[in-house]
């Protein structure tokens, strides 16, 4: 089993910045992609940015140039780093990897969601 814990959430002014952290443990084989997705009220579900296990990254157009994702592959570990916020940032945020023996045997894990707002 795999449990996912995030980590970082909190309430910041506008412009301000926080970090998420998302943490990976137990029966964990290989790690492919993992990413943060959120989910505001009344919306569906996003995705916010990925990163492959060779370290390619793929940003949401309303987040490009203000977060950044990056993983820590010994510590299983998933960052998201949100420089800028805006009022338009506040969300539930998930994390959700890809993980299994072979590629072909892979599936998705989600985390609990972590909240972030965003105002004055």
């Amino acid at each position: 089993q795999v449990q996912l814990v995030e980590s970082g959430g909190g309430v910041v002014q506008p412009g301000g910045s926080l970090r998420l952290s998302c943490v990976a443990s137990g029966t964990i084989f290989n790690l492919y992609d993992m990413g943060w997705y959120r989910q505001a009220p009344g919306k569906q579900r996003e995705l916010v940015a990925s990163i492959t296990s060779g370290g390619s990254t793929n940003y949401a157009d309303s987040v490009k140039g203000r977060f950044t994702i990056s993983r820590d592959n010994g510590k299983k570990t998933v960052y998201l780093q949100m420089n800028n916020l805006k009022p338009e940032d506040t969300a539930v945020y998930y994390c959700k990897i890809t993980s299994g023996p072979l590629w072909n045997h892979r599936r998705d894990y989600w985390g609990q969601g972590t909240q972030v707002a965003v105002s004055s």
